[in-house]
């Protein structure tokens, strides 16, 4: 007569059952428990003529690779190059525009109008360009002799002098980038 299993007896069975696979799981989870033997190569053995065949048919591919990374090395460059060529030309769009403006300004007090106030008194001077233009009369303050024209600035109303003597300092300086990068 058969008996049926006990529960033990079933515990067996179903341990039996999961025993193997959960040994490869295991063996699996542990590194290198399945790595393979690598052969170790011996350079000693090989011919002459064999590592001259190796390094002919090879030399192809390192020279395309050598190619390949000087143009790469080649295209940064070109676009540092790029680069510093527009800020090049920014800056001296910077500087032709500044020159423009100065000469335009000097210009502006061309011929005899520096004359009529050179030979004018300080004080007369003074009073009639306070009233007129201030870029114009800045350009004419600026064109006579410097005793001349430290004369009618001392003898104009303090806010008009100031305001000629920044228009003339700004005309004088250039707004180009000071950064050589």
């Amino acid at each position: 007569m058969k008996t049926e299993p006990t529960l033990s007896a079933a515990a067996r069975v179903l341990a039996r059952k999961l025993a193997l696979p959960v040994a490869g799981f295991v063996l699996m989870a542990i590194p290198g428990a399945f790595a393979e033997e690598r052969p170790v190569i011996s350079t000693t053995s090989a011919s002459a003529d064999e590592i001259r065949a190796f390094c002919t048919n090879i030399a192809d591919a390192a020279r395309d690779q050598r190619y390949l990374i000087q143009k790469q090395e080649l295209e940064t460059l070109q676009k540092d190059v790029d680069e510093r060529i527009k800020v090049l030309e920014t800056r001296r769009a910077e500087y032709e525009d500044w020159l423009k403006r100065r000469n335009d300004f000097l210009k502006m007090a061309e011929g005899g109008l520096v004359e009529i106030y050179r030979k004018m008194k300080p004080d007369a001077a003074a009073a009639q360009l306070a009233e007129i233009n201030p870029e114009i009369a800045s350009a004419i303050v600026m064109k006579l002799p410097a005793r001349q024209s430290s004369s009618i600035l001392g003898e104009m109303p303090a806010d008009k002098a100031a305001l000629l003597t920044r228009i003339i300092a700004i005309a004088g300086k250039a707004n180009t980038s000071k950064d050589p990068s």
